[in-house]
């Protein structure tokens, strides 16, 4: 039996101290169900290990919520696993996609003279690509009559002011800016609202002290950005009353960039 809660494929999911397992968590609470994907090998090259457990607490949060859970490894740098996700997330679900929120990245740090062109390429194909393919495939099917509720069609994606020093990653969230809120004016033909959310800096286990306390210090609110900040944006941009906002890029991150 199909369940009545619209389904959300949510990207990036695969650390339980990160912003995509909090996203998840917090639209089950809210009546969604879920086709969650991530990818183990960027976890363990990025953060020094996968998180063994992560998926599957995860996944027992959302199912306590109500909400039924797809698991779908996906490696975003194939084009043909990034085109696939969507068709991936009906079948598994038996249920349209309503909405998407990218929550994946790749993100190494590195400036002009130290990065590569292999990992500059890596960035454009999982930070842009990737979206671009999701986006595309989710159109074509609501545009094929997929029976998702008209008024919860959400593209939301995470994006990042951060540049200088952090080069590949910056720009390709750059492009990521233009391919969402172009979104927002082609896909009005399906009732499809298309934003960003920039969580700035969020205390995902990364930060040391150091880090921690100097965005204490720039942060109005006197502590850095959490994942359930970023999850409560999201959760209202995909709720009954956040489908009027369309084409934007909206800041979480307690006033951190308000200088």
């Amino acid at each position: 039996m199909t369940s009545a809660r619209p389904l959300a494929l949510v990207t990036g999911v695969g650390r339980r101290a990160g912003i995509g397992a909090a996203i998840a968590a917090r639209l089950a609470t809210d009546g969604w169900d879920l086709a969650i994907s991530w990818w183990s090998p960027y976890d363990a090259r990025v953060h020094g290990a996968a998180d063994a457990d992560g998926i599957d607490s995860v996944v027992a949060e959302c199912e306590r919520a109500g909400a039924r859970v797809s698991r779908l490894q996906a490696d975003l740098a194939d084009p043909e696993q990034a085109a696939a996700l969507v068709g991936r997330a009906e079948t598994e679900a038996g249920a349209p996609v309503t909405a998407i929120v990218m929550s994946h990245c790749e993100s190494v740090d590195s400036d002009f003279a130290t990065t590569t062109l292999e990992s500059f390429d890596r960035h454009m194909a999982v930070n842009v690509r990737a979206p671009f393919l999701l986006v595309q495939a989710y159109a074509a099917r609501l545009r094929a009559g997929a029976r998702a509720p008209l008024d919860r069609r959400r593209v939301i994606a995470l994006t990042s002011d951060h540049v200088a020093f952090n080069l590949p990653y910056g720009t390709s969230k750059g492009a990521l800016d233009r391919l969402v809120i172009g979104a927002a004016r082609e896909l009005a033909d399906v009732r499809v609202s298309a934003n960003l959310v920039n969580p700035g800096p969020n205390d995902t286990g990364w930060m040391t002290e150091e880090i921690r306390q100097a965005a204490v210090d720039q942060t109005p609110g006197g502590r850095p950005s959490m994942p359930s900040d970023t999850a409560a944006l999201v959760g209202f941009l995909c709720g009954p009353d956040g489908g009027w906002v369309n084409g934007q890029l909206l800041k979480s991150d307690g006033g951190f960039s308000a200088r």
